[in-house]
């Protein structure tokens, strides 16, 4: 998917917000454990009830690959439904790669090519070659990890480097990467007083802010802070939407939640006169 088609579904929609599909057999309701492919139909009814509200739909691949070949292929099946049934949704393959350069290579294949994922998340740990085969394919993305959401991103990604911050360095160098325009980042909402000092090293990038909601952070804090002329951020949202019920009633709850996230992004949207 192009950006301009993505920035074309968040004023049709009225909304960036991104639903993150973790689904988890000890957490999903009893009655959908019985069927014969739970992830998949927890997750399906999912997506059906939250797709009005949201532009972008983010797969946790930790979540599908505990349960081993049946996971992988629940995942496969969603990641094909979608495409089909919804192919102007954005969808993220949350799976943090990020090897050598004949690895990332074959992973890029994996998840753009055999899955069909628009994009997903990486590692920059190892430098510019283990990013650079995710940035070789026409109109997909990878999106770094920079400024991280948990307790433990202070280890590494604060540490001053060269008079800049870990995470700065990361942003400023990966600007210089061939392919550099399928860039996006991870910043984590928990962390948006950074985001005035990220704007000035990549005005132009597109964010994906997870961390809102359960995590703590602030919608209204991030979307300002945030945006950019293109309105250029995802927010992401995963358990206070996927769990908000353990009932049967789960899908429509889920719907309810994702539908109030959205009315907040539609006044935010309004208010920076993109709407």
């Amino acid at each position: 998917m192009k950006i301009s088609n993505l920035i074309e579904q968040i004023k049709l929609k009225k909304s960036y917000l991104c639903v993150g599909i973790d689904p988890d057999l000890d957490k999903i309701p009893e009655h959908i454990k019985k069927l014969e492919d739970p992830l998949y139909f927890f997750s399906k009814a999912i997506i059906d009830s939250t797709i009005e509200f949201s532009v972008a739909i983010k797969f946790n691949i930790a979540f599908f690959e505990v349960y081993g070949v049946k996971g992988i292929s629940s995942l496969e099946r969603l990641i094909n439904y979608v495409n089909k049934k919804y192919p102007k949704i954005f969808t993220i393959a949350d799976a943090k790669r990020g090897d050598i350069g004949n690895s990332s290579d074959r992973y890029a294949k994996a998840y753009f090519d055999k899955f069909g994922f628009d994009s997903i998340t990486v590692s920059p740990y190892m430098g510019k070659d283990s990013i650079e085969p995710f940035l070789s394919f026409k109109d997909k993305y990878a999106i770094i990890l920079a400024l991280t959401s948990n307790s433990g991103s202070k280890d590494f990604q604060l540490i001053p480097s060269e008079g800049k911050r870990v995470y700065e360095r990361v942003l400023i160098e990966s600007r210089k990467w061939k392919g550099s325009a399928n860039i996006m980042y991870v910043v984590g909402a928990t962390k948006a007083s950074h985001l005035a000092d990220i704007r000035r090293i990549i005005p132009d990038s597109f964010l994906l802010i997870p961390g809102i909601g359960r995590q703590g952070g602030s919608l209204k804090e991030v979307s300002f802070l945030g945006m950019n002329n293109n309105i250029g951020i995802l927010v992401n949202s995963s358990r206070s939407i996927i769990y908000a019920s353990k009932n049967e009633d789960f899908a429509d709850i889920a719907g309810f939640e994702a539908s109030k996230l959205q009315g907040e992004m539609e006044l935010i949207l309004k208010e920076k006169k993109f709407l």
